[in-house]
């Protein structure tokens, strides 16, 4: 079949994308303004630098005759693609962006997005977390989505609350220690 014909996946869809990031239906892409700047700069990256650079080896390879074993040209096409791909994604991830500002929170004794928040389990063990965006989560740097079960459980709480959420090892009961709102890099 010519492939003209054949519907190759645009980038539309999150289909692709692991569970962590996709957003639920009808939520707001909630980002930092320091995820939003990192998500503008590889965009930025990308456009300016990375695919022109990918482009002109893509010509020179195709300048040189035969496609069908040239591996710079296969390759080249290949991270085009992937490229393409990314871009497509950053680019629809920051049209639907809404940058919220931690350091403004209002009701800094509660727990909202952009909040630091310590938590203390049944064990004594302390836990600090900061409730980013999806795009924007790392759990080894204790950086969880704020549509996650632990930030979902933690949201609207104070200082002093206890938690009970349902988290993969069954239900867990914390107790927040502090709860506080800074520029997060």
């Amino acid at each position: 079949m010519n492939k003209a014909f054949v519907r190759e996946g645009d980038g539309g869809d999150d289909e692709d994308l692991p569970l962590a990031l996709k957003l639920p239906p009808g939520t707001r892409n909630y980002i930092t303004p320091a995820g939003h700047a990192r998500l503008k700069s590889e965009l930025e990256e990308l456009v300016k630098r990375e695919r022109p650079r990918v482009v002109e080896v893509v010509a020179w390879a195709a300048s040189n005759g035969d496609r069908s074993e040239n591996g710079d040209y296969i390759y080249g096409k290949k991270r085009l693609r992937e490229i393409d791909r990314r871009i497509r994604f950053l680019t629809k991830r920051l049209d639907i962006a809404e940058v919220v500002d931690p350091t403004l929170q209002p009701n800094a004794d509660q727990v909202f997005f952009g909040a630091t928040v310590t938590i203390c389990d049944p064990e004594g063990n302390e836990n600090t977390y900061i409730i980013v965006g999806v795009d924007e989560a790392d759990a080894s740097r204790g950086r969880i989505s704020w549509i996650s079960p632990l930030a979902r459980a933690l949201l609207k709480s104070r200082e002093g609350d206890t938690v009970r959420f349902h988290s993969p090892l069954g239900w867990r009961e914390i107790d927040i220690v502090e709860v506080r709102y800074e520029t997060i890099e």
